[in-house]
């Protein structure tokens, strides 16, 4: 479990494929890593399995490579880091689970003042009814507030601070991003959606001749 708070910005320094399946080592100043702890990365929780003094390696599987942004990055590159949350740390942003929902693309940034308005796409069906004003969600791991939604986008405001300690700095329109929406909202979704299906399975059905015949009413 992790907050959306990053904790340091670190750099690729190679992402080997494996047949389906990958690893990928990071520099970062964290440092005291821990076998088989985990990390999230861009928002993707990863466990670590071999580590340095500052530099880190993890294992991604073909549904993380599938589901995400991992697959391309590329050395160099800047990723987000954040460790799992552990008992008594301060709950800054929200509850981030580090499984990506979707990958969505920035559309817009309009400078506001000293912040800025970032727009993204929004995929349609149920995953765009767990977007709401003010709700949260993560964007590559990030915790931000959801400023306003659209038919098929929604946008946050980035204050300064995290867009010079995060890589929401340097997107540029056209850029994808990993979308993580809040756990309480997929848990409404998902009691809603049975609700509905159990609403429809005991509406009135028209009764005909083979129901009639069928259930013994009728020879």
């Amino acid at each position: 479990m992790f907050t959306g708070l990053i904790q340091d910005l670190g750099r690729v320094e190679r992402l080997v494929h494996k047949g389906p399946e990958a690893e990928l080592v990071v520099a970062s100043q964290l440092g005291d890593f821990v076998h088989g702890e985990s990390i999230a990365i861009n928002g993707v929780c990863l466990s670590v399995t071999a580590f340095q003094a500052h530099q880190f390696t993890v294992f991604a599987s073909r549904e993380t490579l599938a589901s995400s942004g991992i697959g391309q990055l590329r050395g160099g590159q800047r990723v987000n880091l954040e460790r799992a949350l552990r008992a008594g740390d301060a709950l800054g942003g929200h509850i981030v689970s580090g499984h990506v929902d979707a990958r969505v693309p920035l559309r817009d940034r309009q400078r506001v003042g000293a912040a800025e308005v970032l727009t993204f796409g929004l995929p349609e069906g149920a995953l765009a009814a767990q977007v709401a004003p003010k709700g949260s969600v993560a964007l590559d791991g990030v915790s931000l507030t959801v400023n306003d939604v659209g038919p098929d986008a929604f946008a946050v405001m980035v204050i300064p601070i995290t867009l010079q300690q995060t890589t929401l700095g340097a997107l540029v329109p056209g850029d994808w991003v990993n979308l993580e929406t809040d756990v309480l909202a997929k848990y409404v979704s998902r009691m809603l959606s049975l609700h509905t299906s159990a609403a429809d399975d005991a509406a009135p059905r028209d009764i005909t001749l083979d129901m009639l015949i069928n259930s013994g009413f009728v020879r």
